[in-house]
């Protein structure tokens, strides 16, 4: 029982390595031999592979790693080739986007043509992992609700780095590859456009990025509290009166006056997490195309108070 009372996962529950369920004909081969890792056991499944790729996954890893070389290889070259400055300014290095000049059309190399490329490689590495994570999940008999949730993320990284600056008509708007230029980007946008903080859908994203972390954390805290009584065995659970699952029931009717199911709360915090960056991506479509500025548009929709009106005329004290 006291392995139980601990935050931190100590019963590693092993039997023999398993190669998984059967897959459908034409499939792949699954590769590598699978084997036991004591500490990923501390935080998880202690079984390593096999693991399965298939043409999907293989031209994925491709496309990703051309991605990733034109972008190192542009920063090693903004540096001079230095390894050494290469590691130490990486957090400040940029693949920037094209030059407002060049619009949407495709520039030099040199000057944008390289973001351009990498972009296509990075989006097309994406899409392919997410046919690969529909396929898997068909394979195995799933729902495809993974792959759906993946979409949502997709779909708000489509809005940054594509479709917005499509709309506002230049390359130029949307965001370079890089950590802290990243940052600079999202700071740059916000100004832009009169504070995304007036934005609704800016505040619906955020609504539901906490929401997501309470859900999430307040499921994992009861399962953690009941696991002296198997609340991780959750399908069983559902059915096995005076356990885990009604005590469960129990404390959050007992605490909120009403409680989720073992499957309404998985529900609940896969909706709030998708519309995370469904409703982010929204707010940046409507930047720049249907809404100018968000500060303006909350002062005529009265959500925000405009400036108030100055009393007094300041000085200058140079003048006297």
């Amino acid at each position: 029982m006291a392995e139980y009372q601990n935050v931190f996962n100590r019963v590693q529950v092993r039997g023999p390595a398993h190669d998984g369920v059967a897959l459908p004909r034409g499939s792949f081969t699954r590769v590598g031999k699978p084997y036991f890792s004591y500490w990923l056991g501390r935080i998880g499944d202690a079984q390593i592979g096999p693991i399965y790729l298939g043409w999907a996954g293989v031209a994925s890893l491709i496309f990703g790693f051309v991605a990733i070389e034109i972008i190192g290889l542009n920063m090693m070259a903004s540096v001079n080739w230095s390894p050494i400055e290469f590691i130490r300014q990486l957090p400040w290095l940029a693949l920037e986007p094209p030059a407002a000049k060049y619009g949407v059309s495709i520039p030099p190399l040199a000057e944008g043509g390289w973001w351009l490329m990498a972009g296509f490689f990075l989006t097309t590495s994406i899409l392919l992992w997410w046919w690969r994570t529909y396929r898997r999940a068909r394979a195995l008999g799933m729902g495809t609700h993974a792959a759906w949730a993946f979409a949502s993320a997709i779909f708000l990284y489509l809005s940054i780095g594509f479709i917005q600056p499509l709309l506002v008509g230049s390359w130029s708007a949307s965001v370079p590859f890089g950590i802290f230029p990243h940052l600079d980007w999202t700071a740059a946008f916000s100004i832009r456009y009169g504070n995304l903080y007036y934005n609704p859908f800016h505040a619906l994203c955020i609504a539901f990025l906490y929401g997501s972390a309470v859900l999430f954390a307040m499921h994992g805290a009861t399962i953690l509290a009941v696991g002296r009584f198997g609340g991780e065995r959750e399908v069983e659970q559902v059915i096995d009166r005076g356990t885990a699952g009604e005590r469960a029931a129990l404390f959050w009717r007992w605490t909120m006056g009403f409680n989720a199911t073992m499957e309404s709360i998985h529900r609940w915090a896969w909706w709030f997490a998708v519309l995370v960056p469904l409703t982010g991506g929204i707010g940046i479509l409507l930047s720049g195309t249907v809404v100018d500025n968000w500060y303006l548009w909350g002062i005529e929709h009265g959500i925000v108070p405009g400036y108030p009106e100055a009393t007094t005329v300041p000085v200058d004290p140079t003048a006297q």
